[in-house]
């Protein structure tokens, strides 16, 4: 088409999708369902990859193609606008670059000894400044730096850490030792995700807190956080410009915390598995940590997109669909090409949502509930979009069922399974299983919960909140080929084009496993929106407590 924020022209479907209905024999349902097309679905994909917008970059000239694009699509579909009378929410975004080739010292026991910036450590600050440090704050070790109830487990127990710099290690004590009765076992729970340490350092009023990086407990090496960790910084802003968060959060190399160590005459490595057992106390390194972050301040503003199909019954509670529509836009070009179109990650689960909007809006009877379809931006930043969105909900979260999350689609064809990401967290699960089941495919968990990809996309802020999420992944059990096949293409991908120019969309792609995957959400959506229940997280999860209080609360 000649112009891309022409809403798209869809074809609609003789053929009824046979033996794919959430209730059998109901026509209407199986006609909705069949609006859900591999056709429909590789032209918005094609649309939003496209170079004409530009990566989809945040705050650039491709946020303002790609959100009147997605506006277009979602008023031509009969949606009404889900925030009063705009389908825009703004998200008040900051970007800060601290100054390259900053040095650290540290002092003590007769010693100081200095590391440089990228090759032994990173740092940077959330504070809304043009200059942060801190000035011989002192050092202690606080293990895995976790306050955990639901384990019984506190790491800064005791210690008053005002003004002082918390060294502490990724990921959690239950990887650390693989039990799994410590934690979650190998699978990464959100006390061992980084960014739960920063917050966790906040609220404990600390100065400074820097983590140790290991490849293994981390999930990626040290170069991903040197490049994460250079550049601008996105983030959110709260009202006291973020001085609530600590003057400088970084990483350190495990080659510097183990100089570190050995400057305060300790061992690393005891001290490190000291810190797997419970009762672990924090130890005081007798050092001091100097550092200055000098940065460059740019506001601007974001947006998130919010359509809403109005329930017929219960219209004031809401079943989430989201994806993130956000890239990196343009960039440092690779093969001469510097547009990261972001193809697979995310114009997949951005166009599965028209999708399904597509599919909702075409039914003949509005289920009871409402549907918010919910278009994030800047997840590829921080999860802030969402992070936005749970901080400042439209919609009263004691009202919000439950959210389905998109954060790429199969493209590799039919899969006899599908994944969960952070399966059995919640009683979401067994909807999906129950579907599934139904149309003959085997649930099975995230093949790397150490990875902890649960807390590493646009759900979890919503489950930060205490609203349960889903999460589902694209399957590695490929119809034909089988998981090797699968496993290779989806390494292969993430190797070489994963965050790279090379995202592109590919005539070569089959998204009839995209399709089937997307009928599912569609039927898990059906249930919830058509029944009175509200799920809950499985007993023992971090996010129950919030929730039983929230809907206490609100007298549900």
């Amino acid at each position: 088409m000649n112009n891309v924020l022409q809403s798209s022209v869809r074809s609609l479907p003789v053929l009824l999708v046979l033996g794919l209905s959430a209730c059998a024999g109901d026509a209407a349902l199986d006609a909705a369902l069949a609006t859900i097309t591999a056709d429909d679905l590789s032209f918005d994909i094609q649309i939003l990859a496209s170079d004409e917008f530009e990566g989809r970059a945040p705050s650039s000239p491709g946020e303002e193609v790609t959100v009147n694009f997605l506006r277009a699509e979602f008023a031509a579909l009969g949606l009404q606008p889900g925030n009063g009378d705009s389908f825009f929410q703004d998200v008040p975004l900051v970007a800060i670059t601290a100054t390259p080739n900053t040095a650290m010292t540290i002092s003590g026991k007769g010693t100081t000894n200095s590391f440089s910036s990228g090759e032994d450590f990173v740092s940077g600050t959330k504070r809304v400044v043009d200059r942060s440090s801190i000035d011989d704050s002192e050092l202690v070790f606080l293990g895995y730096g976790a306050v955990a109830p639901e384990y019984e487990w506190n790491d800064w127990a005791g210690a008053d850490m005002r003004g002082k710099t918390a060294v502490v290690l990724v990921n959690d004590p239950g990887f650390a030792t693989q039990d799994p009765a410590l934690f979650n076992g190998r699978a990464m729970t959100y006390y061992g995700r980084w960014t739960y340490k920063f917050e966790e350092a906040a609220r404990q009023g600390v100065a400074g807190l820097f983590i140790v990086h290991q490849t293994a407990p981390a999930s990626y090496p040290w170069g991903v956080v040197q490049r994460g960790w250079s550049g601008p910084e996105f983030g959110l802003v709260a009202q006291d410009d973020n001085m609530s968060r600590a003057a400088v959060e970084g990483w350190w190399t495990v080659e510097t915390a183990r100089t570190v160590f050995e400057q305060a005459g300790l061992s690393y490595d005891s001290l490190k598995a000291l810190a797997a057992r419970a009762g672990f106390e924090a130890v005081p390194l007798g050092l001091t940590a100097s550092v200055t972050v000098n940065n460059a301040v740019a506001r601007s503003t974001s947006r998130n997109v919010l359509a809403v199909l109005p329930g017929s019954d219960r219209a004031d509670e809401y079943v989430v669909y989201m994806a993130h529509w956000d890239h990196f836009g343009l960039g440092t070009p690779a093969d001469g090409d510097s547009i990261y179109n972001g193809a697979l990650d995310n114009a997949t689960g951005t166009a599965g949502l028209i999708e399904l909007a597509e599919a909702f809006a075409s039914l003949e009877r509005r289920p009871s509930r409402s549907i918010l379809f919910l278009a994030v931006t800047a997840e590829e930043r921080g999860l802030l979009g969402s992070a936005y969105y749970a901080a400042n909900p439209v919609f009263p979260l004691e009202k919000t069922v439950a959210a389905i999350n998109m954060d790429v689609l199969n493209v590799l064809g039919p899969m006899n399974d599908i994944s969960v990401v952070g399966l059995g967290n919640s009683e979401l699960d067994d909807y999906l299983i129950e579907q599934a089941r139904a149309a003959g495919r085997e649930v099975r968990p995230d093949p790397n919960p150490e990875a902890g990809y649960y807390y590493r996309s646009d759900h979890f802020n919503f489950a930060k909140v205490g609203v349960p999420a889903l999460y589902p992944g694209e399957g590695i059990d490929h119809v034909e080929h089988g998981e090797e096949w699968t496993r290779e293409r989806r390494d292969a991908w993430r190797d070489n084009d994963y965050h790279q120019p090379s995202d592109e969309y590919s005539e070569d792609w089959d998204l009839s496993g995209a399709i089937d995957d997307l009928r599912l959400y569609f039927r898990i959506g059906y249930r919830l929106a058509n029944e009175a229940t509200f799920p809950n997280w499985s007993e023992g999860s971090e996010f129950r407590a919030l929730r039983d209080s929230m809907m206490a609360a609100s007298g549900q």
